[in-house]
């Protein structure tokens, strides 16, 4: 049977940042009240509920059953995991619920609480999410160090400085001081990058992404669902997904991320984008800038520029509005958050929000090809997702 056309109906993200002001279940309703009324639904028209948390820092340890109770869900929900890229893994889950003729509507939805842990025990729990017994036991690797293995790489290889990569940050950061709802809200300049203290060099304070509370809700209906009901929509055109390998001693360098490449050209497939020519195919994208020299890796994985030519968009300032490519207008993971389970449904929530131009201001993307994609990786390239949404259905 030949799959369904599935567009987004509702989508939102709360404000990121430390929210001692809510708890899991009323973060996961923030979001979800936002989306539902954009989509003028019900709970009652709700099918599956896939709920994104990796959670090892909070207290909750059955998300899914906590939100479906709180959002007044009676459909089948299950706890969806993918390390960085849960948000993403959880679209994709209720993406083929729908698909698959198994849902009318479904809902993806992201949660974390993860400053209820301290930071200390943060870092290390992420860092165990790598291959545990080798990595993290033998040589006490966290992400920052995980990912300063690539920025080193990528420098020695390719000439980038310390200065590039603080280029990313003062871009994501000038992006997160006009979102309301970004965790940071401050403008920074290299000078100030450079300044802050390293935490794995190369990679300096400024290099990384904030640990973060926050929730996001993307629901997902059937073309049939759509017609019959109306209403604003964005259409998913392509996934792509692809898993790398555990152990880094296993990867062929450090220069990039074969599973996020995997996952591109998938994507781009479904889409019928010409992977050639992909950063013409789009009029906006949101990449995962977990680290600064994530994003210049993803600008090369996803076909945006050469091996090696990912940092010259970030010197000639083409990754800003107006450029080749707009990249993270939200602020990324770096300014706006990095709630690890809700960051890849934010991501979607963004784009579909650009691309029917409700953000406006100076944020609005020009969205003349009608376009966009997400970029969400799980850990070091363990996990890659890529979705490609657009104004058009099939």
């Amino acid at each position: 049977m030949e799959p369904r056309g599935v567009g987004i109906l509702g989508a939102a993200y709360t404000r990121f940042g430390e929210r001692q002001d809510a708890n899991m279940a009323e973060l996961a309703w923030e979001a979800f009240r936002d989306a539902i009324a954009e989509a003028n639904l019900e709970p009652r028209d709700i099918g599956p509920a896939f709920v994104s948390n990796m959670g090892m820092w909070s207290s909750e340890s059955l998300p899914a059953v906590l939100v479906s109770e709180a959002l007044g869900l009676g459909g089948g929900s299950m706890r969806v995991e993918a390390a960085c890229s849960s948000g993403s893994a959880a679209v994709k889950a209720a993406y083929d619920a729908v698909a698959s003729g198994g849902a009318d509507v479904a809902l993806a939805l992201g949660v974390e609480k993860m400053k209820e842990s301290t930071t200390p025990t943060v870092v290390e729990l992420i860092g165990r999410a790598g291959n545990y017994m080798w990595e993290f036991e033998n040589f006490g690797l966290t992400f920052p160090g995980y990912y300063a293995l690539y920025a080193t790489a990528y420098m020695s290889r390719y000439g980038a400085r310390e200065e590039d990569l603080c280029g990313v940050a003062v871009k994501n950061h000038y992006y997160g001081s006009l979102n309301e709802r970004a965790q940071f809200r401050n403008r920074i300049t290299v000078e100030k990058c450079m300044s802050s203290p390293y935490v794995a060099w190369p990679l300096k304070l400024y290099d990384c992404s904030p640990i973060t509370d926050g929730a996001a809700a993307v629901i997902l209906a059937s073309d049939d669902f759509i017609r019959r009901h109306g209403g604003e929509v964005t259409w998913i055109r392509g996934i792509g997904a692809a898993t790398g390998t555990a152990n880094l001693s296993r990867r062929a360098d450090f220069l990039g991320l074969d599973a996020a490449r995997r996952a591109a050209r998938e994507a781009y497939a479904r889409a019928g984008i010409d992977p050639e020519g992909a950063a013409r195919s789009f009029d906006l994208a949101e990449v995962h800038d977990c680290f600064t020299i994530a994003e210049v890796m993803a600008y090369e994985d996803l076909g945006f520029a050469r091996r090696g030519e990912g940092i010259s968009l970030v010197r000639e300032g083409q990754t800003y509005k107006g450029g080749l490519i707009p990249v993270n207008l939200d602020g990324g993971l770096k300014a706006k958050g990095h709630p690890i389970g809700a960051t890849g449904e934010s991501m979607v929530a963004e784009l579909h929000h650009q691309l029917l131009g409700k953000v406006g201001g100076e944020r609005q993307a020009d969205v003349r090809r009608g376009s966009a994609l997400a970029h969400n990786v799980g850990g070091t390239g363990h996990y890659a997702y890529v979705t490609v949404l657009s104004l058009e259905g099939r």
